[in-house]
């Protein structure tokens, strides 16, 4: 048989310690990874960039017949023969949850993929912890923080998670509060009713969420051939077939029809949903994801 990924080795409770270890050893590379991706990517961008209470300069505009003419600048008006409004940048905190999926099925790098998708995820977490930090955003991750404002929000974050030595396998939404963020990076592999379900106590709290699903191009492509074993990381069962080509065409037709049911949910609630595989760039996830976080729509007629 063919080996196209890692094979996972099922984590017992003994040895939670020890991939604990594993994932704090590779914090402080994958904390590099994601500063170098969001310095890529950060061109531009700066807090929420909305008009509103602030004390930072956003941004001179034509004054609008009936705005407060308090607001003029007159200085920047003298200079042509246009009137000026002068914009300060909307500065208001906002609170912000991320959580990386640590299941076992996470620890899968087929060899068509330079890192695992727990890798992935988490650079993609501590890249948005850095620049929602330094956006002056309160970020939390459920089971290891509550949200707090720090400008070196990442290393602390990376800190602490390296220091935790058993992850949640689900998030605890309890302390999400009405018009908070939720950020979710998984596989999203669970049974399509046990995510849904999981998705439904964010509505009834009122937060808005924002699904990456992380995922490997041989979970996607289905390159098996010939007689093939396939291990459930979960459980550590096993299903060998004696020619996977045929089975082909069934996988990918299950695998999307997954990804359009959780998407559509989100989309029903003006959530959003990012798929981003691990042969690809982790910058199109992030600057997919701040764009969606940053936009105009949010909880207004939504129900979220």
């Amino acid at each position: 048989m063919a080996a196209i990924g890692a094979q996972v080795q099922r984590a017992e409770t003994g040895d939670s310690l020890a991939r604990a270890r594993q994932r704090a050893a590779l914090l402080p590379d994958l904390l590099v990874e994601a500063r170098r991706i969001l310095n890529t990517v950060n061109t531009g961008w700066h807090g929420r960039r909305k008009s509103g209470v602030g004390e930072t300069f956003w941004q001179f505009r034509p004054y609008a017949q009936g705005e407060a003419i308090s607001r003029i600048d007159w200085r920047r008006s003298a200079r042509d023969d246009r009137t000026y409004i002068r914009d300060q940048e909307w500065e208001a905190a906002h609170t912000v949850w991320l959580w990386a999926d640590s299941s076992p099925s996470m620890l899968y790098k087929s060899e068509h993929a330079p890192v695992s998708k727990e890798s992935r995820a988490l650079v993609l977490v501590l890249a948005l912890c850095e620049l929602l930090s330094r956006s002056g955003e309160r970020i939390g991750f459920p089971g290891v923080t509550d949200p707090i404002s720090a400008r070196n929000g990442a290393e602390r974050l990376a800190t602490l998670l390296a220091h935790t030595s058993t992850l949640q396998p689900q998030p605890d939404f309890s302390k999400v509060r009405r018009f908070s963020d939720v950020v979710l990076v998984s596989d999203f592999l669970e049974p399509v009713e046990d995510t849904l379900a999981l998705l439904q106590r964010l509505v009834q709290a009122g937060a808005r969420a924002h699904l990456i699903e992380v995922y490997d191009p041989a979970e996607e492509d289905f390159p098996y051939k010939r007689r093939t074993e396939f291990l459930d990381p979960e459980t550590g069962e096993s299903l060998t077939f004696g020619r996977a080509e045929d089975y082909a065409e069934d996988y990918r037709r299950l695998f999307y029809a997954r990804r359009e049911t959780i998407s559509n949910f989100c989309r029903r609630l003006g959530w959003s949903y990012t798929a981003n595989r691990t042969d690809r760039l982790a910058s199109d996830a992030l600057v997919s994801v701040h764009m969606n976080m940053t936009a105009s729509i949010g909880y207004e007629g939504n129900g979220a």
